[in-house]
């Protein structure tokens, strides 16, 4: 009992020794760092006042650079200031300057126009007297005449008058012989040279209406949804270009022209087939060589078959029958040419129908005369393919197909190469020079599209204010001229959207059609 008493005491001095160490432990610490935060609170006062020093003194630097700035930026202005005033002071003399000489011009050109104005009076008063004596001179000498024209009638016995008539009439005779002499040479020189000349009016027309007339019946143009496909059409380094030229035969011209591609050939047929095989290419999206090799070969059977199924579809509608494969072939090609702007496939038909109601009328066979009339041009399906006249070449595709005698006679006696040997020839003859010949058969799309530029810069000029108006860029974009002081640049784009959108309600084109106004000022002033 007492071992644990001695325990239980000595735990118990020993909890209150460790509690006393602990404590003063404590103490020491907390004491430590109070020390610390005074030292640490010390030392931001001291960074904050030397901070607040270093601002201070950065603020005043600044202040006085400020200050130095402003005053060098007063003295520059007020040089520049004091050198334009010297300027205007210098332009102001020169110019006092320069109207001093001018007065002094002025005064010495009044001096000479008076100097002038005195010589001119005084050449002028002699003049005047130069004249009255000239007019007595005159005088004396038409005395003097007239006594020699009396004694020159006393010697030759004969009047003036009748000296006169007989040297008119001698004078008539010389001149019709010269004439005649002249009017001679003149012809014989114009038959030497007529033919020279015809020619050279013929080259010259040629010449002038060649371009339009090759752009016209050689090209064909196909839209495209943007212009961004341009560049797919044209490949990588070229090589889609390049295979669908190779595969279609005819030349793709990509141009500025917006979202249109040009395809120009002289064969029709094939800017058909390249027509609409770039047409399927664009709406598919897959452009490239092996691609283009299978939509051309397809495009060219559908154009084929399209074509023999439009030769047939005529033969039924005139109810011509036992007509050779290959006329009908070659006849449907009929569809792609033109000849002066007119569709030979319609023309035929057109000849065809005229030849059969005329032998109708005559009491003639009528399906003879259809027959040689949609045959009598079927060579023109042949002249882009083989050498020959249109003439030649029907007339040995008919005669080796086995058509009758009266469809060669219709094919050469239209171009009077033989004689007309059977009554419906004439009547082909006929109807082909009526085909040909009405009012607006020919070139009809050269006068579309003159008209639609004519509506173009109609509807221009037709608002108040327009001054010129340009249709350019082939009828796909038109330039409005405007006068500035009854247009301003606010109404300007007001202007341009009401032309658009009449254009879109009174026109049909294809693409689209660029409206572009032009408000032009200018300030105009003399040196003197």
């Amino acid at each position: 009992m007492n071992t644990a008493l001695v325990t239980l005491l000595a735990a118990s001095a020993a909890g209150v020794l460790a509690f006393l160490v602990g404590r003063s432990l404590e103490r020491a610490r907390q004491r430590r760092a109070r020390e610390t935060a005074g030292e640490e609170a010390q030392r931001i006062r001291e960074a904050a006042a030397r901070d607040a020093e270093a601002i201070r003194q950065a603020a005043e630097l600044k202040g006085r650079e400020e200050a130095y700035k402003a005053r060098e930026a007063w003295t520059q202005e007020e040089a520049r200031r004091r050198d334009e005033m010297q300027q205007v002071e210098r332009r102001l003399v020169e110019r006092a300057e320069s109207l001093d000489r001018k007065a002094e011009a002025l005064d010495r050109k009044l001096s000479l126009l008076d100097q002038r104005d005195s010589a001119q009076e005084k050449r002028q008063a002699e003049s005047e007297e130069a004249s009255r004596k000239l007019e007595a001179r005159v005088r004396e000498v038409e005395e003097l005449g007239r006594k020699r024209v009396e004694e020159l009638e006393k010697l030759a016995g004969v009047t003036a008058q009748e000296a006169k008539r007989q040297i008119v009439d001698e004078l008539k005779d010389e001149a019709r012989a010269q004439a005649a002499n002249t009017i001679r040479r003149i012809r014989e020189e114009a038959q030497r040279n007529a033919e020279r000349e015809a020619r050279k009016v013929v080259a010259l027309a040629i010449q002038r209406i060649a371009s339009d007339q090759t752009a016209e019946m050689t090209v064909s143009v196909v839209t495209l949804p943007s212009d961004e496909l341009k560049g797919r059409i044209i490949g990588r380094e070229g090589r889609n270009i390049r295979a669908f030229e190779q595969a279609t035969g005819v030349d793709v011209i990509i141009d500025d022209t917006p979202e249109a591609v040009i395809l120009s050939s002289f064969d029709p047929v094939r800017r058909e087939v390249a027509r609409l095989a770039l047409e399927k290419l664009v709406a598919d999206g897959r452009i490239h060589p092996g691609r283009i090799e299978d939509v051309v070969a397809k495009a060219r059977k559908e154009v084929d078959q399209g074509m023999i199924e439009a030769a047939e579809s005529l033969l039924y509608e005139l109810g011509i029958h036992n007509v050779h494969p290959e006329v009908i072939k070659v006849l449907g090609r009929l569809k792609f040419r033109t000849s002066y702007g007119q569709n030979q496939f319609l023309h035929a038909k057109e000849v065809a129908l005229l030849a059969g109601n005329m032998a109708a009328e005559m009491g003639l066979d009528v399906q003879m005369a259809k027959r040689m009339g949609l045959l009598h041009d079927i060579g023109k399906g042949l002249t882009h393919e083989q050498e020959g006249t249109h003439v030649e070449l029907g007339w040995h595709l008919s005669k080796k197909c086995g058509e009758p005698d009266q469809v060669l006679n219709a094919i050469k006696a239209h171009h009077d190469e033989e004689p007309h040997r059977y009554p419906e020839t004439f009547l082909v003859s006929a109807a082909d020079a009526i085909s040909g010949s009405r009012p607006g058969a020919r070139r009809e799309m050269f006068d579309i599209y003159v008209k639609r530029l004519e509506k173009l810069e109609e509807i221009a000029m037709s608002y108040p204010g327009v001054e010129r108006s340009f249709a350019v860029q082939a009828g796909r974009e038109i330039r409005i001229m405007v006068q500035p002081e009854a247009i301003t640049d606010a109404e300007m784009a007001r202007l341009s959207e009401e032309v658009a959108r009449r254009i879109e309600s009174e026109l049909q084109y294809p693409g689209q059609i660029k409206v572009v106004v032009i408000r032009e000022t200018r300030a105009i002033d003399f040196a003197r």
